[in-house]
């Protein structure tokens, strides 16, 4: 490096780095270092920039004149006026002190400066995470509404589903949403699921039925255990807001209902072919019923045994081997944590209805 400061001197920094392979910010960082202890200089030049006392402006106020600024903004005259206030005020006097901008400095340097209207402040809402590894552990239950036949006109259907199975265990269509509705929804369906208490997690977001003293108190006394969304956090209910998506995309969903026996009409027909005949590729392609009752074991066994007879016959069409069917998911997460570790192997879950 030595070589190359000397050979700088001669025809200067670039070629003579070109002509030795040597890095230019290398070349001039050992320059720089080698010219500090030739002058004696300690510290880096940055160091001693920064050491040296902050300049202050030719521009700017004296002391003596911040602290008039303050005590005139904190007179009785204008204690409870804003800045603009002052200035324009003071201007009508025959007075200036300083700029608007500068008002605003000072009172933010002595801490002066906040949001006078009383402002709401949002609690840290914990991310729920649930875990099903068997039905009837965790529930998801939401409203969706169902156009009527005018202008303004509206149905609400609720729907409470089993998130291992994506079985639909209860719904029900009303004409408007309630309390009273949502409990006894809840309170038919845990006895015809035979829920024992403390078995049983419900889910829901944060709507007014979900958070009502009546739901909560009838959630209490059947030992059930609820849990609720984050605000405007839609992924944290993730199989009710799938399942609504399948229902409203189905080719013979109307624009609107003609009245509510129509439209409890069609949801008795669609969730039946969701709960018996839809395969769910969530679910291995299984369809809930098959899940939610036990009956998957057999039913991935007598596929296994359809796809072995094919291979046998043609095995040079599988490439890849004997092919098997799809695998039902050992456990299903709302927001599974973050380290892997602490999860359960489980199948990657696919949320789709």
């Amino acid at each position: 490096m030595e070589t190359s400061i000397e050979l700088s001197q001669e025809v200067g920094s670039a070629p003579a780095c070109e002509a030795l392979g040597v890095p230019r910010a290398s070349f001039y960082r050992v320059r720089e270092k080698a010219a500090a202890k030739t002058i004696g200089v300690i510290a880096a030049p940055s160091e001693a920039k920064r050491s040296q006392a902050p300049v202050v402006s030719m521009r700017a106020l004296s002391e003596g004149e911040r602290q008039t600024v303050m005590e005139t903004l904190n007179s009785e005259r204008f204690m409870d006026q804003a800045p603009r206030e002052v200035y324009a005020s003071l201007l009508d006097d025959g007075q200036y002190l300083c700029s608007v901008r500068t008002m605003y400095r000072i009172l933010e340097e002595a801490g002066e400066v906040r949001e006078r209207r009383d402002q709401l402040r949002h609690p840290a809402y914990q991310k729920p995470e649930l875990l099903a590894e068997a039905p009837n552990e965790v529930w998801s239950w939401d409203i969706t509404k169902l156009l009527g036949p005018v202008k303004w006109s509206s149905y609400c259907l609720y729907v409470m589903m089993d998130i291992f199975s994506r079985y639909v265990v209860g719904w029900m269509v009303a004409e408007g949403e309630s309390d009273e509705l949502a409990e006894k929804l809840i309170a038919e369906t845990c006895d015809k699921q035979q829920i024992e208490p403390g078995s049983l997690t419900l889910h829901a977001d944060r709507g007014s039925s979900m958070k009502s003293k009546l739901v909560a108190q009838l959630l209490v006394d059947l030992g059930v255990t609820k849990t609720h969304s984050r605000p405007h956090v839609s992924n944290d209910n993730p199989f009710s807001e799938a399942q609504f998506k399948t229902l409203k995309y189905r080719p013979e969903f109307p624009t609107r209902f003609g009245s509510l026996q129509d439209a409890r009409s069609f949801c008795r027909e669609f969730f039946a072919w969701y709960n018996d005949e839809h395969h769910h590729t969530g679910i291995g392609l299984l369809t809930p019923k098959i899940v939610h009752y036990g009956e998957a074991p057999q039913v991935i066994a007598a596929r296994d045994r359809v796809l072995r007879v094919a291979y046998e016959a043609h095995p040079e069409r599988f490439v890849k081997g004997l092919p098997t069917a799809p695998r039902l998911p050992a456990a299903v997460w709302i927001n599974p944590p973050a380290k892997t570790e602490a999860v359960p192997e489980t199948v990657p879950l696919i949320v789709t209805v």
